[in-house]
């Protein structure tokens, strides 16, 4: 997906937001503010928004010198989403359709995102994920796929969050490739965090070798890039990975996301709140 005019603010509401949290003083902030306004003429519209956000997250960390300024929120929804564990354990277990139930599950999970600048009651999405309708509901492909699957590549998203893709790894019931980023930037869950919240009992861990808020293949790994290339099925969870992925069709993948940013809504014809099962078909 390419970045769109509305997309410029953001990036530097995202920057004041990480410079806070970093415990820089204003000084500091109107730096951050001040580098971060000389990158922007350099940076091509064509260009997803994962690319300027990796550059917006590098300024904060090499200017404010905090490697991890959402370190104590990530721990925090680590924390809380293991305690939730059992309940959305027990959800899944008395659903009808216990794989439907979990990915219902993991899209109430994604709302946990401290680069959306949208305010969120995580309860409340729990209560409300078997209510909602999908506005993109590629359920039934997803199915046929996953039934010749052995082996799923999943991309993950936020830290907190992980717990409740571990419930859907254990539905669908194949080996899972689990990847997340290789550095700190927002709250994008880490090798750490997925150890922390139990992924790695279940599937196999490892990082994309990038620091990008989403997946852009020409940052990552070659380990990676030899999984992605040759994988079955891939499910690509949240708005970063959609957006650097968004246009991929050499392997099937399927976006897994609510939408939290008007600038998405628009480029896929959906609105804020709505949530997503979208095969991005070849």
């Amino acid at each position: 997906m390419r970045t769109y005019l509305d997309c410029i603010p953001c990036f530097f509401e995202q920057a004041l937001k990480a410079a806070r949290l970093a415990g820089a003083d204003e000084n500091v902030q109107k730096r951050i503010l001040d580098s971060l306004a000389a990158e922007v003429p350099d940076f091509p519209l064509s260009s997803s928004p994962p690319e300027m956000g990796r550059i917006v997250y590098r300024l904060v960390r090499e200017i404010t010198g905090e490697e991890d300024p959402f370190k104590r929120i990530k721990d925090e929804y680590n924390k809380m989403a293991l305690n939730l564990y059992p309940d959305l354990k027990e959800k899944v277990a008395h659903s009808k359709d216990r794989l439907l139930a979990a990915i219902r599950l993991a899209l109430a999970g994604n709302v946990i995102d401290f680069g959306a600048d949208k305010p969120f009651d995580l309860e409340r999405e729990i209560k409300d994920a078997f209510k909602r309708d999908f506005a993109v509901f590629d359920y039934q492909e997803f199915k046929e796929i996953l039934e010749d699957t052995k082996q799923i590549l999943y991309l993950a998203d936020n830290a907190g969050e992980v717990v409740f893709d571990r419930i859907l790894i254990q539905e669908l019931n194949r080996e899972v490739i689990y990847v997340v980023r290789d550095k700190p930037v927002i709250n994008d869950a880490l090798i750490e965090d997925a150890k922390f919240c139990g992924i790695d009992k279940i599937a196999r861990v490892i990082s994309n070798g990038s620091d990008a808020p989403g997946t852009i293949l020409s940052l990552c790994s070659k380990e990676f890039l030899g999984l992605y290339e040759t994988a079955e099925l891939i499910i690509s969870k949240g708005q970063g990975n959609f957006e650097g992925l968004a246009g991929e069709d050499n392997t099937p993948i399927f976006f897994l996301f609510k939408v939290k940013c008007p600038v998405i809504g628009n480029d896929i014809g959906c609105q804020i709140g709505d949530i997503i099962l979208k095969y991005n078909r070849k």
